[in-house]
């Protein structure tokens, strides 16, 4: 009787200090990593805008703890480990990795899942706990060392007001990979057991599809990475059957990723024009510039001299003639884009002289600063002289743009081609050059709200470049679209608008998942089957905070992420979907009870 007396003690301590400390922990801040909570446990707080690693499985939206086995004690836990009763799975022969977190012990869990509980209880006066506080959600990272396999144990307080009413606990399981269809479950046995398990006459379904899109569109005969991700999210109400096709009625969400540098991109070049834009910002930032390796044995000095000595034959009064086969030759230079996007990315024809300027200095790459000195000297010496009168755009504010406009009144002002002017100078034309290729673009696409903040000249060159870049991600995605998908304009517009609206918010992100609601039959043709990433039916009964719910899902990966790292070994060569071979799937279950405080 003493030895229980003590036990319970040291449990009523233990669940006390439990609730005090996450609590004072998690008042001031949420952190950015994990820190210690006990010997063998570290915390971690995820909220506001950080992704939940088990928002599959628990849609809640406020603050949670994450408990996992703290990273110094991953190597070994000879205690756990020798308990006689304890049974030996394929996940503790397994090599850890270290990258990934890691996951407790079931039993562990399943400890500390019962001190959370014991501190949220009311009704445990006897731990003298002055004022009982709800603390957020907890849920714990298991290894999946019991026979039920389970990976995520979680807990969430009942409230009605301020008061705690009861907990609600969750668990879940995962089985797999495997290809053998025979183990899914069957949808009308899930409802019954829902139902006998909850004790409820009526029940509700809801059914979520996730397909891979890129994958049914990719170029054939490559087997470079695609660096462009498009998925579609799919709900619907009222599911009949266990891997039904999503119903054209549903819900969905296009989500698309992609990343910059992509040789296969239909604007690939326009992409190598921007490098060179971002090389000479570089140099200009730093004041060390990476000149590429010339490509050409003409050098950019000669080619800039024949282009002078055209303009000086083709002069006529004040404007540059605008010579057609010149304008196509830097065309076919500068815009060599797939024929199968010409209908939405257009070709300029109306490139002035500094932007034709910037096409052979950068078609040819000047290969050093002496070399870009010379270039502009005799740029200038042509001015001075009245040898050239070049035609510009309205509106260009590069220095050589003014320098073009003061040679229309004869005299132009002294500019010493020494330190970072010359870089600047190309940088400006650059700059004007391809803001002029994005606004037409946008224009024909008819999003004008972009030209306020994406081509504004009242910021510094640096943060004019950082606009660029985020204006050619976004090119990049409707080009994308527009090849992959076949979208028209009425989905484009839309896309394009939740671009716009995140960029002035951000900085360029090309990990950004950019989301566009639209209509299943929009992408029907492209998803099947065989592109399945996820399909999951959420059986629900009761209302409010009595909603209790069973999850029943397949995934083409591993569902949590420290299922991943524990057991590298078992899924590395087992789910590599390769041609001709059978999809592997992973089963999960996630269930809920509910225990209600007398």
């Amino acid at each position: 009787r003493e030895k229980t007396k003590k036990q319970n003690q040291n449990l009523y301590v233990s669940s006390r200090f439990f609730s005090f400390r996450m609590y004072e922990e998690g008042r001031e801040s949420i952190p950015k990593h994990p820190y210690p909570f006990e010997t063998d446990v570290e915390i971690c707080l995820i909220g506001g805008s950080c992704k939940s690693p088990i928002e599959r499985f628990w849609n809640g939206n406020n603050m949670i703890y994450i408990l996992q086995k703290a990273r110094h004690n991953e190597e070994s836990d000879a205690m756990e480990e020798s308990k006689p009763d304890d049974g030996i799975y394929a996940s503790e022969l397994l090599p850890k990795e270290s990258s990934g977190p890691v996951a407790l012990s079931v039993r562990r869990a399943k400890q500390l899942i019962s001190l959370y509980t014991m501190a949220q209880n009311p009704n445990m006066t006897h731990l003298k706990i002055s004022e009982l506080v709800v603390l957020p959600p907890l849920w714990i990272r298991c290894d999946g060392s019991d026979p039920e396999h389970t990976f995520w144990l979680g807990a969430e307080p009942l409230k009605a007001g301020n008061k705690i009413t009861g907990i609600n606990l969750y668990m879940v399981t995962c089985d797999g990979p495997t290809a053998d269809k025979t183990c899914f479950a069957n949808l009308e046995e899930l409802k019954m057991a829902h139902k006998m398990k909850h004790h409820s006459s009526v029940v509700t379904t809801k059914g979520f599809a996730q397909y891979e899109l890129v994958r049914g569109a990719a170029i054939e005969d490559t087997i470079v990475e695609s660096e462009i991700s498009i998925y579609v999210d799919i709900t619907w109400n009222t599911v009949d059957k266990i891997l039904e096709t999503p119903p054209l009625i549903s819900a969905a969400t296009l989500n698309i990723t992609l990343e910059l540098g992509d040789p296969r991109s239909p604007v690939y070049q326009l992409y190598r024009e921007l490098q060179f834009l971002l090389a000479l910002a570089e140099g200009l930032k730093t004041g060390v510039t990476e000149w590429p390796e010339p490509l050409e044995s003409e050098s950019a000095v000669e080619l800039v001299q024949e282009f002078l000595s055209d303009l000086k034959k083709k002069l006529d009064g004040y404007c540059m003639s605008g010579n057609k086969n010149e304008t196509e030759k830097i065309k076919c230079d500068t815009a060599a884009v797939d024929s199968s996007i010409k209908s939405i990315f257009s070709e300029r024809g109306d490139l002035d002289f500094t932007e034709q300027l910037w096409c052979k200095m950068r078609s040819r790459c000047v290969s050093s600063y002496q070399e870009l000195i010379e270039c502009f000297t005799l740029i200038i010496k042509s001015l001075e002289h009245g040898e050239i009168q070049p035609w510009i755009h309205q509106g260009s504010s590069s220095l050589l743009s003014k320098l073009i406009q003061q040679s229309y009144h004869g005299k132009i002002e002294a500019v010493s081609l020494s330190g970072i002017t010359p870089i600047q100078m190309l940088l400006e034309i650059g700059l004007d050059k391809m803001k002029k290729d994005y606004v037409v673009f946008f224009i024909d696409q008819k999003c004008l709200l972009f030209q306020d903040y994406f081509i504004s000249t009242s910021v510094d060159l640096q943060e004019q470049v950082h606009r660029v870049q985020k204006l050619h991600h976004m090119l990049e995605i409707m080009v994308s679209c527009t090849v992959l998908l076949q979208f028209k304009h009425e989905n484009l517009f839309p896309l394009t608008q939740i671009c716009m609206k995140y960029y002035k918010e951000n900085p360029l992100n090309e990990k950004h998942v950019f989301q566009l609601p639209i209509r299943p039959a929009l992408v029907k043709k492209f998803y099947q089957n065989d592109h399945l990433e996820i399909w999951k039916v959420d059986i629900s009964s009761g209302h409010g905070s009595k909603e209790v719910k069973t999850t029943w899902q397949v995934s083409t990966n591993p569902p949590v992420e420290h299922m991943a790292s524990n057991n590298a070994g078992l899924f590395s060569d087992s789910t590599v979907n390769g041609s001709g071979e059978e999809i592997m799937y992973f089963i999960t279950v996630a269930k809920c009870s509910q225990v209600h405080f007398a």
